[in-house]
């Protein structure tokens, strides 16, 4: 009898002090970390779990690395969400582990403005650091078949934004998402469309917004330019656009568009064919495709741009009309030269 009240008085103990101990762990577990500083790291593709904590401990980030160890080795043993995070000044032991295991990371940020080209796009993706880089050299066909799209062109198919992700996105996911956004977008600019628009398909407008987002720097006049280009589609006339010109040079062009140029024949040339160009020569923002889906039409068959510095253009009816503003035009541009030689 007394055997059996010793057995059990000391098992009331060994519980007592391994209850103790685990209150005690915890306890330093949910305590402030040492840290004053925000700690960052990334957690790459592969990274051990102790790889990380090793990061951690290195900044200072745990006032027990021992404990913290024994912890994720022995009781929890997290799984730690690639990406790049930042660890608030303070937190504690556990309330990091609860961040890595929920993988609340930092977004990354890729910016492609309306008017890029695709090629634009894939450089952009392969030199974001934040971006894990599958598709290089890859040829475009091949990575317009890895999106499930074999065979369609790739210019003007990916919607321009500001994309946020997470560290170690892949470029072809960045690219599936900037696919399907173009879609939505020209899906939606496409049911919204005026009627008797001269557009046979979706892929005809998504083509003439692309022209009118290279034309136009101006939101306001993207109607009324898309409007010049539908009268002159629906009139027969040759679109006369030069950025179509510029696209079907590729490589030649130079950064000055010469009169040879415009005389040049490629499938792009709008001055030598009649038509909107085979494909898209850039990727339009939504603000382009809506306004070539309504364009404002008014009559107007010609445009040239004033020379200002606010990017703004002249409309005309007739063409006497056109060569008096390109005249205007010209003067401005051969007097803003005398004033920065003078």
């Amino acid at each position: 009898m007394r055997a059996i009240r010793l057995f059990l008085f000391l098992l009331l103990g060994a519980l007592t002090l391994v209850g103790g101990g685990v209150l005690w762990w915890q306890q330093a577990l949910q305590a402030p970390g040492p840290h004053a500083e925000e700690i960052r790291l990334i957690v790459t593709p592969g990274e051990s779990v102790r790889s990380v904590f090793n990061d951690i401990a290195a900044q200072g980030g745990f006032r027990h690395p021992g404990l913290v160890d024994l912890w994720v080795r022995q009781v929890v043993r997290p799984r730690v969400q690639i990406g790049r995070y930042a660890i608030p000044p303070g937190a504690s032991a556990q309330q990091i582990l609860q961040q890595l295991a929920e993988g609340r990371v930092l977004l990354e940020s890729l910016t492609i403005i309306e008017g890029s080209r695709f090629r634009d796009f894939r450089r952009a993706l392969e030199a974001h650091p934040g971006v894990e880089v599958t598709l290089r050299g890859v040829s475009d066909a091949e990575v317009m078949t890895r999106l499930g799209r074999a065979g369609l062109h790739p210019e003007g198919r990916f919607f321009p934004d500001t994309y946020r992700f997470a560290y170690g996105t892949t470029d072809l996911e960045l690219l599936r998402l900037a696919e399907r956004r173009m879609q939505s977008e020209l899906d939606a600019a496409w049911r919204d469309r005026a009627e008797n628009l001269p557009l046979a398909d979706p892929g005809e407008l998504l083509t003439l917004a692309s022209i009118v987002e290279r034309e136009s720097a101006l939101a306001s006049e993207r109607p009324r330019v898309a409007g010049v280009y539908v009268q002159r589609l629906r009139e027969g006339m040759r679109l006369q656009s030069d950025p179509t010109v510029i696209y079907g040079l590729g490589d030649d062009w130079d950064g000055n568009i010469r009169s040879k140029d415009l005389r040049t024949d490629t499938p792009y040339n709008s001055y030598t064919r009649k038509g909107l160009p085979p494909t898209p020569i850039a990727l339009p923002g939504r603000e382009a495709l809506r306004a070539s889906s309504r364009p404002e039409i008014t009559g107007e068959l010609f445009f040239v741009a004033t020379g200002l510095p606010d990017g703004s253009h002249v409309f005309s009816k007739t063409y006497s009309e056109h060569r008096k503003a390109v005249q205007a035009m010209l003067a401005r541009q051969r007097a803003a030269a005398r004033e920065g030689g003078s």
